[in-house]
């Protein structure tokens, strides 16, 4: 650092910070530590008695900490985000749209191993809202050396560390199946919570199906449903191992690909999941915890589904830890342990 006319500082980087009293009134900084002193600084820096002051001695192969943190956003960002104000090199990644956030965790892990920058994000693979904060950064000291910014641009080799899919329009189809259903003996309990999951999503409704457990009518149902548009199937019922329960073989038998029956998911383990047709449609057999639950697989898969992402059977097996929910008193999904 190096000491210097206060009036010839504009454009200068403080060193430290400068305090300002005033009786019964403020006793604190009045400019921070990396601030860069402006023409309007200048009075207000005399007043408090600084004619002279140390500023950061800059130079060709070093960054000040708040140009460096707009660097770090541009590594960081894609489309559908925007960002804070940029503050003693700290800036924030907003997202600017709904959608499902994807982190690159590879890369993530890559950037914070460099040193002297920082990125904290919240988790993947669920839903943001516009507004809702996706990762704060931080370039650590007040300077950061230039090689080391072109450095994380080389690591990153044009690949963003966070992206914002968009959720697709989708028509939903629902096969109810039950002889208790079917039948009238009970109420159809399980569609309404189906459809208000859907709902979150923008999910357009095509089509209503009821079956008994018979597999040959809930074949029909599907294809029905399939024949109607419906570009995702969701039956409930009938996905346990009881003899009668009959939704899994017919899955299996309009399917063309099963990712998975079974999840190590609590609540979901009788989760199952296959795709029909290159258009990989998914048809998922919903087990009866979705009904009555807050959250359960479902509230786990469906927004990646909702995003368009075709799952493999690596991506169900993934969820194991964190799988387990705790069933809260009070639910702060997804604010919680839960599927992470």
């Amino acid at each position: 650092m190096k000491l210097m006319k206060t009036e010839d500082a504009v454009g200068q980087v403080l060193c430290h910070d400068i305090t300002q009293i005033i009786k019964d009134v403020k006793k604190g900084p009045a400019f921070r530590k990396g601030h860069i002193i402006t023409e309007e600084d200048i009075p207000i820096l005399l007043s408090l008695g600084k004619d002279n002051i140390y500023i950061w001695e800059m130079d060709e192969n070093r960054v000040h900490e708040n140009e460096a943190a707009m660097i770090l956003w541009d590594i960081c960002r894609s489309e559908g985000m925007n960002h804070s104000e940029v503050k003693e090199g700290k800036v924030e990644i907003i997202a600017g749209r709904e959608g499902l956030l994807k982190v690159n965790h590879e890369l993530l892990n890559k950037l914070n191993s460099l040193g002297e920058m920082m990125i904290a994000s919240r988790h993947g693979n669920f839903a943001v809202r516009p507004g809702d904060v996706i990762a704060g950064t931080r370039i650590i000291p007040l300077v950061i050396e230039k090689e080391k910014l072109e450095r994380a641009r080389e690591t990153a080799a044009g690949s963003p560390v966070f992206r914002i899919l968009p959720f697709l329009h989708k028509k939903a189809g629902i096969v109810t199946t039950g002889n208790e259903v079917y039948h009238h003996r009970i109420s159809d309990t399980f569609t309404p919570v189906v459809e208000e999951k859907l709902a979150e999503f923008g999910a357009e409704i095509t089509g209503r199906e009821t079956s008994p457990d018979d597999p040959e009518m809930e074949i029909a149902c599907i294809r029905r449903l399939l024949d109607k548009g419906a570009d995702m199937i969701l039956c409930t019922g009938g996905m346990s191992v009881d003899p009668d329960d009959r939704t899994p073989f017919a899955i299996r038998c309009v399917a063309d690909e099963v990712v998975t029956y079974g999840a190590p998911v609590l609540p979901g383990a009788m989760f199952m999941l296959a795709y029909r047709g290159k258009e990989h449609i998914p048809i998922m057999g919903l087990p009866g915890c979705v009904m009555y639950a807050k959250r359960t697989v479902f509230d786990l898969v469906l927004p990646r589904i909702m995003a368009g992402e075709v799952l493999k059977k690596a991506d169900i097996d993934s969820l194991g830890q964190g799988g387990l929910c705790l069933n809260c008193r009070v639910c702060v999904f997804p604010n919680c342990g839960f599927g992470k």
